[in-house]
């Protein structure tokens, strides 16, 4: 069977598994519109930790044990495990894969990186490489907002098209048997850069980055929009939303029926998240709690998640570049 297709994409023979999934928020996640589809809730932005960095790093590790264990497996089944965050040289996924002790791949997508995790993860299994591996992914919004904006104490007023960077964590348990949805086929992105420069303005810095990805998913598999249930991309927010259905309609297509931002999905209008939400966790906890839950309940049956990446810097940023960004698509089927 030939596994590449047109131009970017990967078709699976042997489709790898999502046996279980796992997700972690915070208390404003917890308060918002999915409360009630996460594993497990923190009291408070620390959790008891002496930083936001470690919190952090707890809660991937937490995670990754959550979906291990609900899948009645050992820590020591997972052949690898490929999970990245946003701060610099990955440290909060460092730490916790330190305390797991397994094979470890870090990879940095930015908020894409759940469905990087997962793309390369399907590949491992697909191609015979392992049996089963855990994909995660996790953002902080105090850590978050520390490395690439404010200081939290500051209290910077944030412009409307903002977002709110999720304090969450995510993870998938893949494997090559068992029970669950599979990752039928995947689209890898390609870097897509329109001069945005406002590191404020990730939505619509990214949003033809998800454009990008799902019109060639579309030329190389030949599926339409409609064959999905639904596509999910990662955390554009209600602007960057708005932009993927008017540059779709632009290329003739209209997704506007069964197309959805995870980055609106968490935060309700009374908590203030202007535009929603974006980070890592964005999509992971969406997917590793609602998306899943619906995908197994057979309430979705054919789902398009699509990962989307802002993959500036501060450096960058201060170097008085632009934003470039990345979105990589995953097919998942029940």
């Amino acid at each position: 069977m030939q596994k590449k297709q047109g131009k970017q994409s990967i078709v699976f023979a042997n489709p790898p598994i999502i046996t279980s999934t796992a997700n972690i928020g915070g208390p404003m996640e917890g308060e918002g519109l999915l409360g009630n589809y996460f594993d497990h809730l923190i009291e408070d932005n620390l959790n008891n930790l002496c930083s936001w960095e470690k919190c952090e790093s707890y809660m991937l590790e937490q995670v990754i044990k959550t979906a291990v264990n609900k899948e009645n497996s050992e820590i020591t089944d997972i052949d690898c495990v490929f999970a990245g965050d946003l701060l610099n040289q990955l440290m909060s996924t460092h730490f916790a894969l330190r305390e797991l002790s397994r094979p470890f791949v870090g990879l940095y997508g930015a908020c894409s990186t759940m469905a990087l995790s997962m793309l390369v993860g399907a590949m491992m299994i697909d191609g015979g490489f392992a049996n089963k591996v855990a994909g995660a992914a996790s953002s902080h919004h105090d850590a978050a907002e520390r490395q690439y904006r404010f200081p939290t104490e500051l209290g910077v007023q944030r412009p409307p098209v903002a977002q709110w960077t999720v304090t969450g964590a995510g993870a998938a348990i893949l494997s090559a048997t068992g029970q669950g949805p599979k990752i039928t086929c995947a689209t890898v992105g390609k870097i897509v850069d329109l001069g945005i420069k406002d590191p404020n303005a990730l939505g619509p810095a990214m949003a033809p980055a998800a454009v990008d990805t799902l019109w060639q998913h579309i030329q190389d598999t030949g599926r339409e929009p409609a064959y999905y249930d639904m596509i999910f991309t990662g955390d554009l927010g209600s602007v960057g939303k708005t932009m993927v259905i008017q540059l779709m309609q632009e290329k003739g297509l209209d997704i506007s029926s069964n197309y959805e931002d995870c980055g609106c999905m968490i935060y309700s209008e009374s908590q203030d998240a202007h535009a929603g939400a974006s980070g890592c966790a964005s999509s992971a906890v969406v997917f590793c709690g609602y998306l899943y839950q619906m995908l197994v309940a057979g309430k979705l049956n054919k789902i398009l998640l699509i990962g989307t990446g802002s993959l500036h810097s501060p450096t960058s940023y201060q170097q008085k570049e632009s934003i470039p960004c990345i979105a990589h698509a995953v097919a998942i089927e029940m």
